[in-house]
């Protein structure tokens, strides 16, 4: 591979990367009923801002016709507004060295879908994992919308039900459950044991726990290290959690010399947004650009919906160790 090649490569993977990107997407959307979208909509600046009317619910109120004429509280129209925020990744530098590809010469097709796949694969667990964290945070900052049950038990399906029940005659819009794969088996067993059918239809397996798609995944958000350890499920609503993927990616190749042999690097940047239903990103407390830690902050995450039944969903918390 001449190193006039480079550039060329380097756009290669970047092209095939996104579409990668774009079908892993798509599957992906499908599998976790609509709970967590991932988008190619990105978003221009630091915030993603969408204004919207509040409810009006409150302005119902009952009236005695034949009682006495009174003054009335009008109930104002009010915006309320949907914040969102972007994220900045990168990947890599990534170092081999040129003389060492020879082998590319014969099939760069082959080595630029390899490195693509693990490049977007990276990208996609990112954003998955980033806007997990974000709705795990949001969530476990709004005591309403918590069972905690870590002081007793593990996660049982009757933890799993009584966080549901926080939301009330809204349980039902509840349609999926992220859990770690340890939680998943732990429910399995407990299903096994009391001869609960799980599994449905053929060649194909589906995890079906309380009526509810469960998408398993062990994201660091869903696992907390203590005393005891805590497994967290985050039952979520559809729309609850967005990420937008603006594909802004940014690949580069530099090769250089100083060593035994000459090396070369590949570095990629990439942003995406991320959004929780209900709950407003704190432009001020929060700021731009955030850290997972910052982002792991509860106080950064404002719920601005009256309802807590219109928020992405619950968390159900148990103990790892029960």
């Amino acid at each position: 591979m001449s190193l006039s090649d480079m550039k060329v490569y380097a756009e290669e993977i970047s092209g095939v990367t996104i579409e990668t990107l774009d079908q892993m997407v798509e599957k992906f959307n499908q599998a976790s009923a609509g709970t967590i979208v991932l988008t190619g909509q990105g978003f221009e600046g630091d915030f993603l801002k969408q204004s919207m009317f509040q409810a009006l619910h409150s302005a119902q109120r009952r009236v005695n016709r034949y009682g006495a004429q009174g003054a009335e509280t009008p109930t104002d129209l009010t915006q309320i507004e949907n914040v969102g925020v972007k994220v900045a990744g990168g990947f890599g530098p990534v170092r081999f060295e040129p003389s060492q590809l020879s082998w590319i010469m014969k099939n760069p097709a082959q080595a630029i879908e390899a490195i693509s796949r693990n490049l977007a694969e990276s990208i996609m667990q990112d954003q998955l994992n980033t806007v997990l964290l974000a709705g795990v945070t949001a969530t476990e900052n709004n005591a309403n919308v918590v069972n905690d049950v870590s002081g007793s038990t593990g996660i049982t399906q009757v933890a799993l039900n009584g966080g549901h029940a926080k939301f009330g005659d809204h349980s039902q819009d509840i349609v999926s459950q992220v859990m770690t794969g340890s939680v998943a088996h732990r429910l399995i067993g407990n299903a096994l044991a009391n001869s609960a059918q799980l599994f449905t239809a053929g060649s194909v397996q589906v995890i079906d726990i309380l009526g509810k798609i469960s998408i398993i995944t062990d994201a660091p958000a869903l696992y907390e290290a203590g005393t005891p350890n805590k497994d967290k499920v985050l039952c979520l609503v559809p729309n609850a959690l967005v990420v937008n993927d603006g594909s802004d990616l940014i690949t580069n190749i530099e090769t250089t010399n100083g060593q035994t042999r000459i090396e070369t690097t590949m570095q990629a940047d990439y942003t995406f947004g991320i959004n929780v239903k209900g709950y407003a990103w704190d432009v001020a407390n929060g700021g731009k650009s955030p850290v997972d830690a910052t982002i792991a902050t509860g106080s950064n995450w404002d719920k601005y919906v009256t309802s807590d039944k219109h928020t992405a969903g619950v968390l159900v918390i148990g103990s790892a160790d029960a």
